[in-house]
Parts: structure tokens; C-alpha cells; sequence
């Protein structure tokens, strides 16, 4: 049987705390694990493209909410359970780099609008497609049917947690 490095840190408590109950670290120690190696291999197609992980975010954010590919700030930062601050920096390096623009909110004198440029929803429909068959390769390991067990057994983690 393979092993993993969840593996190798059980063992090691097992040998240094035997009475220690453990098991949970089998599986949020690989969560953690797969989240970080995931993003790893994601960002460097969004670099690709000018784009940090985060700005990737913001990008299909827009695009997937459609027509006019705008949005709030606070809609955007709620959407992607950032930090106000957060999502300020994020907005201003895609602005910078042209793929976002801010403009007043006719429906609210003091609000403001994030609204994808024709740049940006090039480039997030071009990065995104090559987003999604990153993806699929990242998952290849697991058949459509296990893929499908996976998401709903981290679905209902999800939602407890809610």
C-alpha cells in the first residue's frame, strides 16, 4: 500500500502519543494537504495570463454572474468571503492591469461598480478554459464517479459548517 505524508505524521504520533485519538488528521490533514498543493499547480495557469489566483477570482466572479459583468465591491467581497481590505488590492492591481474598471452606481450615489472590461472577459474566458482542463487533470486519478462522491462528501462538510 502507498503512503502519503498524512501517513508518515500518523505514524509518528502513534509512536511518540499512542493514547492520542488521531484519526481526524487523516482527513483534514489531507484537505489541508490537497488545498494547498491544488493551488500550487492552479496558479501558474493564471499567471499565464497576467492574473494571480486571487484576481482569477474576482475575473469569474464577474463573468459568471453575467451581463453587464458587473458588480458591487461588497457583493464581490461577500461572494469570495474576503476582507474588504482584501478585495480593495485585488480591485486595484486588476485595474491597473486593465481587465477591470470602477464606475459610480446609478443606483446609488455613493456606491461604486466593478465592471469587467472587454479585456478582462478575453482574458477570463481564455484563462478559464484552460483553467478547466487543468482541472480535469489534477483530478485524473478519480473516475467521474468518484470525483462526483468527493464533491458531495465536501458539499455536506461545507454545509455543516454553515
Amino acid at each position: 500500500m502507498q503512503t502519503d505524508r498524512v501517513d508518515e505524521i500518523l505514524a509518528q504520533w502513534r509512536k511518540e502519543q499512542p493514547e492520542l485519538k488521531t484519526e481526524t488528521i487523516a482527513v483534514v490533514g489531507r484537505i489541508l494537504m490537497a488545498s494547498e498543493m491544488l493551488k500550487t499547480r492552479i496558479q501558474p495557469v493564471f499567471e499565464h495570463y497576467g492574473i494571480s489566483f486571487g484576481g482569477g477570482d474576482v475575473l469569474a466572479s464577474l463573468r459568471r454572474n453575467g451581463p453587464p459583468y458587473e458588480l458591487s465591491p461588497t457583493h464581490l467581497y461577500r461572494e469570495l468571503m474576503l476582507t474588504s481590505g482584501t478585495m480593495t488590492n485585488r480591485l486595484d492591481r486588476l485595474e491597473q492591469s486593465g481587465f477591470i474598471a470602477r464606475r459610480p452606481d446609478p443606483n446609488d450615489r455613493r456606491g461604486t461598480l466593478v465592471c469587467l472590461t472587454p479585456e478582462g472577459l478575453a482574458v477570463i474566458d481564455e484563462a478559464m478554459a484552460e483553467h478547466m482542463e487543468n482541472e480535469r487533470n489534477l483530478l485524473s486519478a478519480l473516475g467521474a464517479e468518484e470525483q462526483q462522491q468527493l464533491a458531495q462528501l465536501l458539499s455536506r462538510l461545507i454545509r455543516s459548517w454553515d
